[in-house]
């Protein structure tokens, strides 16, 4: 069960620094993709329902879709967990120590980005940050009209429930940094099922702190 994460924040020229440093940070962080722990693992998924954050999503879901891959109470568990997390602080191993901090907040506008990546994945059988047409995470999340300072992703497969995926992000050492990201203030959560895949459930984690 592999997974991955990445983060960027934007500087004082964001147009820039994307282009600049965006293509090293997806390619540093598919290097760290492992199975079932290890370098830089992952492992949540995502629901939908009404926005508590900012942005106001131009690409917009089909009313009725799936982004919980049928598992009961996706959303409320996801949020519960992570915020548990979060309230009590972390060691991410090397990637330090973090203090309690505070809840994030659920963002359709970023379920819908997570959605379009996990469902990209299951349908066209890869795993990676980078989308199958070239795209990246911050393409992802501008085109549903969030708007961000900085913002992170975690993803993974073939996890069978949201606790296992939280679980093992919080072991991997660069996912549990973005877990437990203070500058972080509301995430999005989703699953994609393609039972002919190569892991058959894919999970993609976006987190943000909105501008």
């Amino acid at each position: 069960m592999p997974a991955d994460q990445t983060s960027i924040r934007l500087p004082a020229h964001p147009a820039r620094y994307l282009r600049a440093t965006l293509p090293l940070l997806v390619a540093l962080a598919s290097l760290l993709s492992a199975c079932g722990g290890g370098g830089g693992d992952s492992a949540p998924a995502g629901p939908t329902g009404p926005s508590t954050g900012s942005g106001v999503g131009t690409m917009q879901l089909p009313a009725g879709t799936d982004t919980s891959c049928g598992l009961a109470g996706f959303r409320e568990e996801a949020l519960r967990l992570i915020n548990e997390r979060r309230a009590a602080g972390a060691s991410c191993g090397s990637a330090g120590s973090f203090a309690p901090t505070g809840a994030v907040a659920w963002s359709d506008p970023l379920t819908q980005a997570a959605y379009g990546h996990s469902k990209d994945m299951a349908d066209r059988n890869y795993f990676d940050h980078t989308s199958f047409d070239g795209r990246v995470l911050s393409d992802r999340i501008s085109a549903t009209g969030y708007a961000w300072s900085s913002i992170g992703e975690n993803i993974a497969a073939g996890y069978p429930s949201v606790a296992a995926v939280v679980n093992g992000w919080m072991s991997s050492p660069g996912h549990c940094r973005n877990i437990m990201n203070a500058a972080f203030r509301e995430i999005g959560l989703a699953c994609a099922r393609n039972d002919s895949s190569q892991y058959e459930l894919y999970y993609t984690l976006d987190l943000a702190t909105p501008r």
